[in-house]
């Protein structure tokens, strides 16, 4: 189930306001993480029960290391265990056939042309990447006594299996929502702005994401080549289908979480205005690169061992990180492409940055996160290398590309420009102008807004997320 389809907007969500509303007003705790809870089984189960099954059993077997760390002096090695049984559970659903097929190639390539492996298809449980590190974040905050275990397994269980955020982010940590879980209050100002959050972040799904992705899929569709001009205009509008999709679905679960009574942390801040590489990965998908701080970068020992140790360090972040996003070798790419980049401007670059107009340095910036893109939409990292060719070595044929030109409509101009604008602060400054700050015109723009939307997404046929699949 997306938020973004029929069936959520007008029969789950309904159901669960409703019934979330009837738990507050009752100033029941305990009412309210119980509609949580079960709405969010629910929600998951809807993809499947035996992905259901998985989960219920890591939160048990998470809930228990979880005690055992706290009340036992063998808390390194129940921590140890907890790790081992979320990252094995990730290893075999997400990674073992990738490893078993290049193993395969390996064994081919020494000789054993006939040898291969025989692996049953193994379904991906859907957004097991995420919440398998916000189950890691919890045991790792109790082992370093951030916060106290819990307890509780079903308010374990609520924080796990939250809705808003158990599919595709962001990656929420116990130790921001603890306190959350035990007290809190939905007042209607947070009511109010998680609704119109909500709004923002399907209207940007529903009206750039899709449209910049249908164009995407239609230039990275030709094969085996194309003019480089449209190669371009399929990497730009891919970088856009990505953030604005993404970012659409941090929205709608930040205005989720505030109807329920969370704040969840922020999980971008205008990446593409970034004048850095550096400063791209403190803007995107925050809680991501946050996590992988904390609990990789940080304990490898950081930037405290010395230039050498922090290079190592970076790659050894920036390919985990792209092996976590997926088991391709694409994905890897991706990854290592940009952890280079980071030790560059670590080792001096970023100095000759500091020192460029801010044109200059976004647009450096920009170049390198397209490039990336490339990597990380192509079907193989072969196929990324021959789109790149066609990126940087000059080739102008007649354009007729039947399946893009009939997309070049003045619907997909305007929203290319409403896209590359929406990038920027400006959004955020017109809705602060004067006429905007008037409660009767801004919540009537607000409802405008979502009535257009739900109108358009009805019959709406392209509606992927993209992180789902992660």
């Amino acid at each position: 189930m997306v938020f973004s389809s029929v069936i959520f907007i007008f029969a789950f969500l309904p159901v669960t306001l409703t019934l979330y509303f009837l738990a507050e007003k009752s100033g029941r705790m305990s009412l309210k993480n119980a509609v949580v809870l079960i709405v969010s089984i629910v929600f998951y189960a809807w993809g499947g029960l035996g992905n259901l099954l998985l989960l219920l059993i890591l939160i048990l077997l998470n809930w228990l290391s979880g005690m055992l760390i706290c009340k036992t002096r063998f808390k390194k090695q129940f921590l140890l265990l907890g790790i081992l049984i979320d990252l094995g559970c990730l290893g075999f659903f997400k990674y073992l056939n990738f490893l078993l097929e290049n193993l395969e190639e390996l064994i081919h390539f020494l000789g054993a042309e006939t040898f291969a492996f025989t692996v049953a298809e193994i379904s991906l449980p859907i957004g097991i990447s995420f919440f398998t590190f916000q189950i890691m974040s919890y045991l790792i905050d109790v082992y370093r006594g951030d916060v106290p275990a819990q307890r509780n397994i079903a308010k374990l269980a609520m924080y796990i299996m939250m809705f808003p955020q158990l599919i595709a982010g962001p990656i929420v940590r116990y130790r921001d929502v603890n306190k959350a879980v035990e007290h809190r209050v939905t007042t209607i100002d947070m009511a109010e702005t998680g609704v119109k959050r909500f709004i923002i972040g399907f209207s940007k799904k529903v009206f750039i994401a899709n449209y910049m992705g249908s164009m995407a899929d239609s230039v990275f569709g030709l094969w085996p080549r194309v003019n480089t001009v449209y190669s371009w205009l399929g990497a730009i509008c891919y970088a856009l289908q990505i953030f604005f999709d993404f970012a659409a679905y941090s929205d709608m679960a930040i205005g989720l979480g505030l109807i329920f009574g969370f704040r969840f942390n922020e999980n971008f801040n205008y990446p593409y205005m970034a004048r850095s590489v550096q400063e791209f990965w403190r803007r995107w998908h925050i809680s991501l690169s946050s996590w992988f701080r904390d609990y990789v970068y940080i304990p490898l020992g950081g930037n405290r061992k010395g230039s050498f140790r922090t290079y190592v360090n970076l790659f050894i972040v920036f390919l985990l990180t792209g092996f976590w996003h997926g088991a391709a070798w694409q994905f890897i790419a991706w990854g290592m492409f940009h952890g280079l980049f980071l030790i560059i401007e670590r080792a001096g670059f970023n100095k000759v940055i500091n020192r460029l107009p801010d044109f200059a340095a976004r647009l450096y910036t920009l170049t390198v996160v397209l490039v990336g893109w490339v990597f990380f939409r192509a079907v193989s990292l072969y196929w990324a290398m021959y789109y790149l060719r066609d990126m940087f070595c000059l080739y102008l044929d007649d354009f007729k590309y039947p399946s893009v030109v009939s997309k070049f409509t003045p619907m997909f101009f305007i929203t290319l420009f409403t896209a590359i604008l929406a990038c920027t602060p400006v959004a955020k400054k017109i809705g602060r102008t004067r006429i905007m700050r008037i409660p009767a015109v801004n919540r009537l723009c607000y409802l405008l807004l979502w009535f257009i939307s739900v109108i358009y997404i009805v019959g709406l046929s392209y509606n992927p997320f993209i992180y789902f699949r992660f």
